[in-house]
């Protein structure tokens, strides 16, 4: 991993962005790293575009700005491709993860032949069947830490696991779901 990792969370209102940036915060710090985690707000509403940020370094993190030229995208809801500049500060070398069930020929095509490293996780369907509702932050969390090579899988999924039991503690069905999405994640990230 490079010194500092930037990373720009694109999704809509609802979906849970904004959670999986600070979640993703919260796993760098576990490993030891200096970290922030933060929306850019603006008219907040369901449905609504919002854009969240990641820095993830070895050294103190003295920058307080949004994101302009990310190393890592993060598209958590793809009708927002053409909608939004998600390409925004990208050479192409960079690293995409979207949130898709279309294949990689047809995202690299709308994504005007972007070059750089593509990752695709069908978070809506693994959210549905995990948890029973679209909620893509979880799968898209889980593939943005396995492509910053934050923790092993297996750490990871113990890590979640204690999170989750933190935040929802007595509430087994949405731990055991969300954990039921890590693991799937993982099993189906494909580039």
């Amino acid at each position: 991993m490079n010194s500092t990792i930037e990373i720009r969370w694109h999704g809509r209102g609802g979906q849970g962005t904004k959670t999986a940036s600070l979640l993703l915060a919260d796993v760098a710090f576990h490993t030891g790293k200096y970290v922030q985690g933060f929306p850019e707000y603006g008219p907040e509403r369901m449905g609504a575009p919002i854009t969240a940020y990641n820095r993830i370094s070895d050294e103190p993190i003295t920058i307080h700005s949004n994101i302009d030229k990310p190393d890592i995208v993060v598209i958590v809801d793809e009708t927002l491709i053409g909608a939004v500049p998600v390409r925004a500060g990208l050479k192409g070398r960079e690293t995409i993860l979207i949130n898709s069930s279309r294949d990689v020929e047809t995202l690299r095509r709308s994504l005007n032949g972007f070059s750089g490293e593509l990752f695709i996780v069908d978070g809506r369907r693994i959210s549905e069947e995990t948890i029973g509702a679209n909620f893509p932050n979880i799968p898209m969390l889980t593939a943005v830490a396995k492509a910053c090579g934050l923790m092993t899988d297996s750490e990871f999924v113990e890590f979640m696991k204690e999170s989750l039991g933190r935040k929802f503690s007595g509430k087994t069905q949405i731990i055991e779901g969300n954990l039921q999405a890590v693991i799937q994640t993982l099993e189906e990230l494909r580039s």
